[in-house]
């Protein structure tokens, strides 16, 4: 064994643990209604929904109000922005 090599180094090309430093981030939503939205049902995938009573992570309608659904939309009339955006992405079909 030469000087340069030392049994308890790692060749190159060999097994070995890294850690990587990874800042920890917290998710913050910011809302984005004024309060009418809340009088509204909105449109959302429904996997999200269910991603979100999973998760109890907010989900953001087609017109942008972001929440964590709680509500039942059926109690509510639908957001004219959520119907125009999705009539417009469907060609006008409900």
């Amino acid at each position: 064994m030469s000087e340069d090599e030392r049994p308890d180094e790692q060749e190159e090309g060999g097994v070995g643990t890294a850690v990587l430093e990874r800042p920890e981030t917290k998710e913050q939503p910011q809302s984005t209604d004024d309060g009418d939205a809340d009088r509204f049902a909105h449109y959302v995938s429904k996997d999200r929904i269910m991603e979100s009573r999973i998760t109890g992570r907010p989900v953001v309608a087609l017109c942008g109000k972001i929440w964590v659904p709680k509500r039942d939309p059926s109690q509510y009339p639908v957001c004219p922005d959520c119907r125009r955006i999705y009539e417009s992405m469907t060609g006008g079909r409900s």
